[in-house]
């Protein structure tokens, strides 16, 4: 566990420290583009955060390769090495999409081809667990069209819900964090080896998407692109395959007993748990497609008709949608590994009854707006805090007049992508006085 720690710590760091001269180096190459309909952000912001994120993963892969215990991972089998070259492909891929807004059809053939370089190199799904039957083993074309079709649609659902401040990546990291504890226990509990290389893909996956959260939360500094939602979303496909056509299911369970569980979910836990992981930006991936074909556009034409973009036209703020996204991810993520855990326990359906039922209320809900005690406000960073407004109240500050006797109040300034900055913006008001009011900056 330890060096799976430490793997995930240099990867966050890595990623961290390098995506402030990656946005420096986007500015400078005009990966700025203007602002779309269905953009968000008012601001142009610079892209190309996925290189922070793909040389993270390399540092990742590089620390792991020198650990003792990792190293087996590298030895005994080749898909890290089929990871990194199919990382590789799909993030050339959209960093050309981010400076130069390349063709759709491009870029699924640039995915398809990072998913072609997996197989080759051996990450392929081998077999399937299916209920009442057993498992079953796959042809070389079936696994191949099955591990495309599974690496395509992952790497499409992260894209599609890269929409928010830090929403995809949010997402990626709870959707990881839940399958690292699910592989872990199948390579420790178990013993079964073959577990082993997704594991090791879910704490890097987690690193990356720490490292480049603090510079993507609301209001983001830099947005990771093309080049980086596509790479965590091969990375979280990548995992999905290993842990699914790689560990037979039957060495979980021997004798009467595996003869006993063949009846009931857990068996299954391999082939639903990679589905829960991404079923929210599965089904955003789904409802989009249908929502577009049923207007008579393309499939890969662009709207606001997402789940987030439709959270904030119910009211909700774009640090609450992107909660309640976390909220849901979580839910079904942990829910589902609770339930592999201990399938027999009632306790785990209430628990997700009543969670779902809260979120349920908290959607409802889009103007309540929720307040963290006094004494925990230092916990939060300053933008979350509450303003001190009670001595602005009783004592107004006095306005500035000029040479002709014309009210100028002094505001905040709305400074670069949406940062507030401290400075001074004056309103010109004729003859008459006015208190300093608040400058909303989104």
């Amino acid at each position: 566990m330890r060096e799976y720690l430490l793997t995930l710590c240099v990867t966050a760091a890595v990623t961290y420290l390098l995506t402030g001269p990656v946005r420096k180096f986007a500015i400078v190459a005009g990966a700025m583009p203007e602002i779309r309909a269905r953009d968000v952000h008012r601001e142009p912001t610079p892209r190309l955060g996925g290189i922070a994120m793909f040389f993270g993963l390399c540092a990742g892969l590089l620390v792991a390769d020198h650990l003792a215990n990792l190293n087996e991972v590298f030895a005994e089998s080749n898909e890290p090495r089929a990871l990194l070259s199919g990382a590789a492909v799909v993030w050339l891929v959209g960093v050309l999409d981010d400076k130069f807004e390349i063709d759709a059809l491009i870029k699924l053939g640039g995915q398809a081809i990072a998913a072609g370089v997996m197989v080759m190199q051996g990450l392929t799904i081998l077999w399937l667990p299916i209920p009442s039957v057993g498992t079953v083993a796959l042809t070389q074309w079936q696994g191949t069209l099955l591990t495309v079709a599974l690496v395509v649609i992952t790497i499409n659902a992260v894209n599609f819900v890269d929409g928010l401040d830090g929403l995809a990546a949010g997402m990626v990291c709870i959707a990881s964090a839940a399958f690292f504890m699910y592989a872990y226990r199948i390579w420790y509990s178990y013993g079964i080896e073959a577990a082993a290389p997704a594991t090791l893909f879910a704490a890097v996956l987690m690193g990356m998407c720490v490292g480049f959260l603090p510079h993507n939360m609301h209001p983001a500094r830099i947005f990771m692109g093309d080049s980086g939602s596509m790479l965590i979303g091969l990375v979280l496909a990548a995992g999905a395959i290993s842990i699914t056509g790689q560990v037979d299911p039957d060495n979980l369970f021997s004798g009467s007993e595996r003869s006993a569980v063949h009846q009931m979910v857990p068996i299954y836990i391999p082939l639903v748990m990679p589905l829960t992981i991404i079923a929210i930006p599965a089904a955003d991936l789904v409802l989009a497609i249908v929502r577009r074909t049923w207007r008579g556009q393309s499939p890969f034409a662009a709207d606001r008709g997402h789940l987030h973009h439709r959270l904030l036209e119910v009211g909700h703020s774009h640090s609450r949608a992107v909660l309640i996204m976390y909220f849901w991810s979580a839910l079904i993520a942990f829910g589902t590994l609770a339930y592999s855990v201990n399938s027999a326990s009632m306790w785990i359906v209430l628990g997700v009854v009543i969670l779902s039922a809260i979120g349920l209320l908290l959607l409802l809900l889009p103007r309540f707006t929720p307040r963290a005690p006094r004494w925990a406000e230092h916990l939060l960073p300053p933008r979350y805090r509450r303003r001190r407004q009670a001595v602005e109240d009783l004592v107004p500050a006095a306005p500035l007049e000029d040479e002709k006797g014309r009210t100028s109040v002094v505001t905040g300034v709305a400074g670069v992508n949406g940062a507030t900055a401290l400075g001074a913006r004056s309103h010109v008001l004729d003859g008459r006085r006015q208190a300093p009011r608040a400058d909303v900056t989104r």
